[in-house]
């Protein structure tokens, strides 16, 4: 009775969420797809953003019809909005370590020629990014769904008990391999991730230990941005590095048994989305002016 009552509480707080991301999410993508519209062309933070607002829409419409489908209609099979997640989810992954790594780039300095080379053409080298992004997304999704089809088949050959030790040998061996597949396309873009936000960090710490014997106005004001953008990096690495491991322990299937607790466990997953998507938000100075003309207006009506 406990557990049914609890899941019905976080059933409510994941539906919230899912409210919550899914306005975040269209409003990423109406206000600068409309600037896209009127300027014919986007900055490329703005592209990543965009195509990051498109991704997290599509995730947590998949997640949600899969969620609500496998609970009140467990017979039926939702294994389409499970590979739109699967798909979208690993996207977002890449999107995320590919702002990551475009700030880096962009704000940091290093004399090497190959990061002199790599700062002169990120700019143009985003839309390709964004493709490849897109590429290996689908790449891995092909795989996973190939391996979920031949250990059906695997399941379905095994009342021929002549051949069922290899079967069950080979079924063993898919499963590793898809689960290892699923785990590597999603740390190198972690990885990316925690090296680019890490390196950002230091630099900036580095920066304001240089900055602190100045003690003009016009110091203590770059002192408090500096601070303030070294407290946000330290934000967006603690929500993704949790929102990882959360990912991580469901593909893994480890730790506890998620079954009774399946609806705090994807109110958790999706509370970190939220926060995530509300920083990104704010870091944008364009989406952040429309946030307060859309709250004005609200308040005006």
């Amino acid at each position: 009775m406990i557990t049914s009552q609890l899941s019905v509480f976080f059933m409510i707080i994941y539906m919230l969420e899912f409210l919550t991301i899914t306005g975040q999410s269209s409003l990423i993508v109406v206000a600068l797809g409309r600037e896209w519209v009127q300027a014919q062309r986007l900055p490329p933070v703005d592209m990543i953003l965009t195509s990051l607002g498109i991704c997290r829409f599509f995730q947590l419409w998949s997640s949600m019809l899969y969620n609500f489908g496998s609970h009140f209609h467990p017979n039926y099979n939702f294994l389409y909005f499970g590979i739109v997640w699967e798909f979208t989810n690993i996207l977002s992954f890449w999107l995320t370590s590919l702002l990551a790594v475009f700030y880096c780039v962009k704000i940091s300095f290093f004399s090497h020629p190959i990061f002199l080379w790599l700062k002169w053409r990120i700019v143009r080298l985003v839309p390709r990014l964004l493709l490849g992004s897109l590429l290996i997304s689908c790449v891995s999704i092909i795989f996973s769904t190939t391996s979920y089809y031949i250990n059906i088949q695997f399941i379905s050959m095994k009342h021929f008990p002549r051949n069922s030790t290899m079967l069950e040998r080979l079924q063993a061996f898919l499963w590793d391999f898809s689960t290892l597949q699923k785990v590597v396309v999603l740390v190198i873009p972690f990885l990316l991730f925690l090296a680019s936000t890490v390196l950002l960090m230091a630099l900036l710490s580095r920066h304001l230990k240089q900055m602190k014997d100045l003690h003009t106005d016009r110091s203590n004001s770059s002192l408090e941005a500096h601070s303030a953008a070294l407290r946000s990096l330290a934000i967006f690495l603690t929500l993704f590095t949790f929102y990882f491991l959360t990912v991580l322990l469901s593909i893994l299937d480890v730790l506890f048994n998620k079954e009774s607790w399946f609806w705090a466990w994807e109110a958790i997953i999706y509370a970190l989305v939220s926060i995530h998507s509300t920083l990104l938000m704010l870091s944008s100075a364009k989406l952040k002016r429309v946030l307060k003309a859309r709250c004005w207006s609200l308040e005006a009506s």
